[in-house]
């Protein structure tokens, strides 16, 4: 797949070379900025890497006049899963009712922008590349782990119990955190919306605005420095209008 704007062009990474662009991206974001780390991080080279990304599809953006990637998004789709061993989100969250449910499934993940691209059309741009890939694989549900800054819980009480109470899965796509940690921390009613809606990350909000909703439990991981939500979104009920609004995603 390749996908055009006049500024930016969205494409499946095809290179090696392609593929470190990318992970030097990621590096600068999930570990310079916001102190990850894994096994497979190379601190010398300056990439965030790791065992799923051989069976993964990158998806990558680049801007006119720019050598280097601006952004990107990771998929991998439910009929490449087995040869990864599974999905990556399986190591946080117990995924048999997405896997059982017998429709196509894409995980997502690694999502990231450039600072000098962030609060743009870079993200839009994006967007409209995964709602292309979506359409070409037919893909019926879209999940993948989305990450709060940092794992003092205290601080995310608000935002996590917000995300319980008004956006968790259905039970048939309901997901479970493995190593379980409560959302649901303060009573609906004593949340207050606006302000705890501040703190959900932006990408966070825009998969809520397209009709996401959230597993049940949130997974504190250490080595990232974040605590992640699992993120599901059924493409057969996405909000129309913000569908439209971000490419189409319907399948």
């Amino acid at each position: 797949m390749h996908r055009d704007s006049p500024e930016f062009t969205v494409k499946l990474a095809s290179t090696s070379g392609e593929l470190r662009s990318a992970q030097r991206l990621r590096y600068d974001v999930f570990v310079r900025e916001l102190g990850g780390d894994g096994d497979l991080v190379d601190h010398d080279a300056g990439l965030e890497r790791d065992r799923f990304d051989p069976y993964f599809d990158h998806l990558i953006l680049t801007a006119q006049g720019r050598e280097d990637v601006i952004g990107v998004y990771r998929v991998l789709r439910s009929d490449r899963a087995q040869a990864s061993g599974g999905f990556y989100s399986e190591g946080a969250y117990d995924l048999t009712p997405l896997k059982t449910t017998g429709r196509r499934l894409l995980e997502l993940g690694r999502s990231c922008l450039h600072r000098d691209f962030r609060g743009g059309m870079a993200m839009h741009s994006l967007w409209q590349g995964l709602a292309a890939y979506v359409a070409q694989h037919r893909i019926d549900i879209l999940f993948g782990v989305a990450s709060f800054h940092g794992t003092d819980i205290t601080q995310l009480a608000a935002p996590l119990s917000l995300l319980h109470h008004r956006h968790l899965a259905p039970p048939e796509l309901r997901v479970r955190a493995r190593s379980f940690q409560r959302m649901d921390l303060m009573d609906a009613q004593a949340i207050d919306r606006p302000a705890a809606m501040v703190k959900v990350p932006s990408l966070i909000k825009a998969y809520l605005r397209l009709g996401g909703c959230v597993g049940e439990g949130a997974f504190v991981d250490h080595a990232f420095n974040t605590t992640d939500v699992c993120l599901i979104m059924d493409t057969a009920k996405l909000n129309t209008r913000q569908a439209k609004l971000y490419g189409g995603l319907r399948a």
